[in-house]
C-alpha cells in the first residue's frame, strides 16, 4: 500500500477548514470563507497563492491554450476549491478533475460550507494517468 498524498499538509488543511467551519458557521458567503481560510492558512504558516492562473498546456504542441483560476494553490502542491452552495452539483466536482488533469497538480481539495455538516472531498488525479 502506498503513502496518502500530502498527507501532512493535506491533514493541515483540512484542520483550517474545520476550523473555519467552527469560526463562522454555515450561513456565508464564499468570499466570506476564502477569506477567513487565508487568515488560517497565514496563522498556521501554510504558503498560498490565491485565485492564481493555472496555465493549461497543450500535450501534443507544447503550446499554452487556457487558463484555469482555481481558489487557492497550496504550497504548490494542492489545489482548493471553495464553495457554499445548499447542493453540491456534479460539475463543481468535474471542475476540479479538470484542474488536476491539465495540471502539473495531483491532489484536489473540495469543501463546501454550506451543508449542514461540512463537507470536505479529497480528488487525486496522478500525474502517472495523465496524457493517456
Amino acid at each position: 500500500m502506498s503513502d496518502i498524498l500530502y498527507k501532512g499538509l493535506s491533514y493541515k488543511v483540512q484542520g483550517v477548514l474545520m476550523e473555519t467551519r467552527k469560526i463562522y458557521g454555515s450561513g456565508h458567503k464564499e468570499s466570506v470563507y476564502s477569506n477567513a481560510i487565508a487568515e488560517l492558512l497565514d496563522k498556521n504558516n501554510i504558503k498560498y497563492k490565491k485565485e492564481c492562473n493555472i496555465d493549461i498546456i497543450s500535450p501534443i504542441t507544447g503550446r499554452k491554450i487556457g487558463t484555469y483560476r482555481p481558489d487557492f494553490l497550496i504550497e504548490d502542491k494542492i489545489i482548493l476549491e471553495v464553495k457554499a452552495v445548499d447542493v453540491i452539483p456534479k460539475n463543481f466536482i468535474d471542475q476540479i478533475y479538470s484542474y488536476l488533469r491539465v495540471s502539473k497538480y495531483e491532489l484536489g481539495i473540495f469543501v463546501n460550507f454550506r451543508s449542514y455538516k461540512l463537507y470536505i472531498k479529497r480528488i487525486l488525479y496522478t500525474n502517472d494517468r495523465k496524457n493517456k
